[in-house]
């Protein structure tokens, strides 16, 4: 990326023609802002006659793309620098009949999926919303409904009291004139893959690079899809460490079950049904999840590990998995994967995009790094308070009079000082203000490294 630009905002020395391509990106992402005068490094380097182009890009602009945009003079280090202000619009603009959007500083040209994307969307409906002409009622499955109503009774009451299936899709703005949209047979259809030939997760487990050694095709509507596909990982492709709370024992898959759902929620809500099915690979350090089509315009792979908007590619499927329950907030999916990876002690897990599509890639923890966590409990004897509080301060931040009542201690002993210390020495805990550690906000929080060693301690490596 060039100094100072981004999605929204591009600097071009001269103006050209080659500059229509960039406002047309602009009109069809979420508008921005073309500043004529400035070179790659935003330095101002000025134009003559700047007053010609007030009349003259306007009416080039509107000649070859039918839009108009906003063009003003402004003054930077002296100089005369032309903005362009470009709107969104609400229609698709071509350039020479070619489409193009903003991908984080650059104006790329889309085609195929992409393009059907984007035409649908400029028209105001997602794939999903269309009619399914081939479907009706009789392709339902009553039971599907019957598990939904269960799952929105919170949050949409009077549909889970509706018992009329016509009448809770069309609640759920699932019917078109008392036909079926596509997102009904996705959800709630007895056998989607009969109108959508990829509507269905394949996961397969390799050796190596090439060694398959076990394969599933994972179908049904879309919360089952979800549901059978977190079981078969459980049973036969992932193994789980056993850790008990209380009297009660508990299976830990290889990889946090919350993540892989969320992950799975995501892929069958945002992928591309015109596309490949839905990609489940398993290695002997990582796992792979990969659906068809990219991320929306105005939303940069870098964007997932931190809240964003939703722009959801099908917008009938994201809203009812979010009365069922199943998406928390919209926008923060991404960032729960990220977040319950961390706790787990893993790798952040790496987001993609590649072979047409989106993936998120999993990783177990590193295996020198493994090794050295355990050559480091091995050395550092902790005390069982010490192990306590580090399991404390698994979830959330704590204040020291907290540490010190799981601890144990009354007070703040000198005993207690040196134990605290010590997990701080070894980068087991850190505190929340470094810079001052007498503050009266001071907090500590378990490091990267003790939830490794954490997680560790809670499984004995029993499948």
């Amino acid at each position: 990326m060039r100094k100072g630009e981004n999605q929204n905002k591009e600097y071009k020395q001269a103006w050209n023609d080659n500059c229509l391509k960039t406002i047309c990106a602009f009109a069809n992402t979420g508008g921005g802002k073309l500043f004529i005068g400035i070179d790659d490094e935003g330095n101002p380097m000025g134009v003559k006659d700047a007053a010609r182009y007030l009349d003259d890009i306007p009416n080039k602009t509107k000649d070859i793309l039918g839009i108009t945009p906003d063009v003003t003079v402004k003054k930077k280090a002296g100089k005369d620098i032309i903005e362009v202000t470009v709107a969104p619009s609400s229609a698709p603009i071509s350039y020479h009949g070619r489409f193009y959007t903003r991908s984080g500083s650059s104006s790329v040209e889309i085609k195929g999926h992409a393009l059907v994307d984007l035409l649908m969307r400029k028209s105001g409906r997602s794939w999903d919303g269309f009619i399914e002409e081939g479907a009706t009622l009789k392709d339902i499955d009553t039971s599907a409904i019957n598990k939904f109503r269960k799952l929105a009774a919170k949050k949409i009451p009077q549909i889970a009291a509706e018992k009329n299936v016509q009448a809770i899709l069309q609640k759920l703005n699932l019917l078109e004139k008392g036909k079926l949209r596509r997102a009904a047979v996705l959800l709630f259809g007895k056998n989607p893959k009969k109108f959508y030939i990829t509507a269905y997760i394949k996961i397969g487990k390799f050796v190596s690079a090439t060694d398959l050694i076990s394969t599933d095709d994972i179908e049904g509507n879309l919360f089952d899809q979800v549901d059978k596909a977190i079981e078969m990982l459980r049973v036969k492709y992932l193994l789980s460490n056993i850790t008990y709370e209380g009297i009660y024992r508990k299976d830990n898959m290889e990889y946090p079950e919350e993540a892989l759902r969320e992950a799975i929620i995501n892929a069958v809500i945002h992928r591309n049904y015109m596309g490949a099915h839905t990609q489940l690979r398993i290695d002997p350090d990582s796992l792979n999840l990969w659906n068809e089509g990219g991320l929306p315009p105005g939303i940069a792979v870098a964007d997932l590990k931190k809240w964003h908007l939703s722009r959801p590619r099908n917008e009938l499927l994201a809203d009812v998995f979010f009365k069922a329950g199943m998406i928390e907030a919209w926008g923060r999916g991404t960032v729960k994967i990220v977040d319950e990876c961390k706790k787990a002690g893993l790798p952040e897990p790496e987001f993609r995009e590649e072979f047409g599509g989106l993936s998120v890639h999993f990783r177990k923890a590193d295996k020198a790094q493994e090794a050295q966590v355990e050559a480091q409990e091995a050395q550092v004897e902790l005390l069982n308070w010490q192990r306590e509080v580090m399991k404390y301060c698994f979830d959330d931040e704590k204040t020291g009079n907290e540490i010190m009542k799981i601890a144990g201690y009354s007070s703040r002993t000198g005993n207690f000082k040196k134990g605290l210390q010590r997990l701080l020495d070894y980068q087991l805990l850190e505190l929340t203000i470094p810079d001052k550690p007498q503050s009266r906000l001071q907090k500590y929080r378990l490091t990267d490294k003790g939830r490794r060693l954490i997680a560790g301690m809670r499984g004995d490596k029993r499948k």
